[in-house]
């Protein structure tokens, strides 16, 4: 505050030292002389003149109001710039040097404060981010799980279907001298010639050890042997792994109850409260789309249909997904083409189908549906189809109207392919599981 006050001394000394060199101005000689002739009296006014009006203007100067009139004594001052000017201008040069030495020394100050702060991020909680994202992998398995447990709880209702299935034993006498009998009875069945045999010989040997000899015992050997060589751990539809909406294909050349098959399980899976979305993308027939459309309303799920016969099936089959995303629906299914003429097409048609739709969803499954009544015909198809598509699972259609349940024996020996579901009845209802033990049951009576 010294510099302040001692710049706002030196600007009043400005304006009164005009009005000494003002009457002077009379004569340019007249105020030469008088500086050399008498100096010391030149001195003695000038501290009487600044002292009279110092005394009334000190309270004035400690405001800082007197910053505004600055610029007015120099706009006045006009007629003294040439003489007084210069003189004064002079005194003024120490004051920015002192307010220079004030400015810098605050700076520093300020400046060695700022790497003190910058000590603190030293202390930086850097475990945090640690636990944050160990927070996020816990949440996604505990959503994950939940989904599943709530699928379990809601699984497909159980059904029975062994009373669907034709025996075949019932015209034989059942004992250790007649299995010549039971193994013609197999082969007529379409077990095959060796699975047949090595079926009799399995009850041969357990029947000796076991000393089995009445016809129940016997029977029951027989069921043993047969649900052991058809019980597989993958005969369940995947739909445990959470990832929503389950896409299912469905394939299978016209005839064998493909339509049929995705109605049905479409009302099974809506009576356990699945949301089903179905796709009709098998755009060559018209009859299919109008057949599959019954099916749907039937089954209380929805319906995507091809905007006109014979587009693209992977459009249709990209829109169905979309719809299942969309509403939140549980599963997809899918209907495709079963022109099996010619294995080019039809796999470059599945390929880009699975194409389409891994684009949006996995594909949990990929069903193949065969007619039981065709017999070895259905494992032809069924080799056919594994060609040109990732068949997973096997659904038998019209079980119930043969005496050939063997081919679900063939199939999965030669190809490797669970039977996951059987129809058994024309009834929207006459759909289930395949369980290896009731379908042996259902076999020997």
């Amino acid at each position: 505050m010294a510099g302040l006050f001692f710049w706002r001394k030196k600007r009043k000394d400005e304006v009164e030292a005009p009005e000494v060199a003002a009457t002077s101005e009379d004569s340019s000689d007249a105020l030469s002389n008088v500086v050399l002739s008498n100096p010391p009296s030149v001195a003695e006014v000038q501290v009487e003149t600044p002292s009279a009006p110092s005394t009334p203007e000190k309270p004035k100067e400690k405001k800082p109001k007197f910053f505004k009139p600055k610029a007015k004594p120099v706009i006045e001052e006009p007629v003294v710039e040439p003489v007084a000017e210069p003189a004064v201008e002079v005194t003024p040069e120490p004051e920015p040097e002192v307010v220079q030495v004030v400015v810098p020394v605050a700076e520093p100050v300020v400046e060695v404060v700022v790497p003190v702060v910058e000590a603190d991020p030293e202390v930086e909680p850097e475990p945090e981010p640690e636990v944050e994202p160990v927070v996020e992998p816990v949440a996604e398995p505990e959503v994950a799980p939940v989904a599943e447990v709530e699928l379990e709880q809601v699984e497909l209702p159980k059904r029975s279907f062994a009373k669907g299935i034709k025996a075949l034993f019932t015209r034989i006498k059942f004992d250790l001298e007649n299995l010549d009998d039971l193994e013609d009875t197999l082969i007529q069945s379409d077990f095959g010639v060796d699975a047949s045999a090595q079926i009799v010989e399995s009850v041969k040997q357990r029947a000796k050890k076991q000393g089995a000899k009445t016809e129940a015992e016997l029977k029951q050997i027989l069921v043993d042997v047969i649900a052991e060589s058809l019980e597989r751990e993958d005969k369940q539809l995947n739909l445990a792994d959470g990832k929503l909406p389950y896409v299912i294909l469905v394939v299978g050349v016209n005839g064998v109850g493909k339509t049929t098959t995705i109605g049905k399980l479409a009302n099974w899976l809506n009576e356990g409260q699945w949301r089903v979305v179905i796709g009709a993308a098998d755009t060559f027939r018209a009859a299919a789309v109008e057949q599959i459309a019954t099916w749907a309303e039937r089954a209380n799920a929805q319906l995507i249909r091809p905007d006109s016969e014979g587009q693209d099936p992977a459009s249709v089959a990209f829109k169905t997904v979309e719809l299942a995303l969309k509403n939140d629906a549980d599963v997809a299914i899918i209907d495709t083409a079963g022109r099996l003429q010619n294995k080019k097409d039809l796999m470059a048609e599945l390929d880009k189908i699975r194409r389409v739709v891994e684009k949006q969803a996995q594909i949990s499954e990929t069903l193949l549906v065969l007619d039981a009544t065709t017999g070895q015909n259905g494992l032809v198809q069924a080799k056919a189809f594994a060609e040109v598509a990732n068949v997973t699972g096997i659904v038998l259609t019209k079980l119930d109207g043969t005496a050939k349940g063997g081919i679900v024996y063939s199939i999965q020996r030669e190809l490797g392919i669970p039977v996951k579901l059987v129809g058994v009845g024309e009834g929207i209802a006459d759909f289930a599981f395949f369980d290896a033990r009731e379908f042996a049951k259902g076999l020997v009576g």
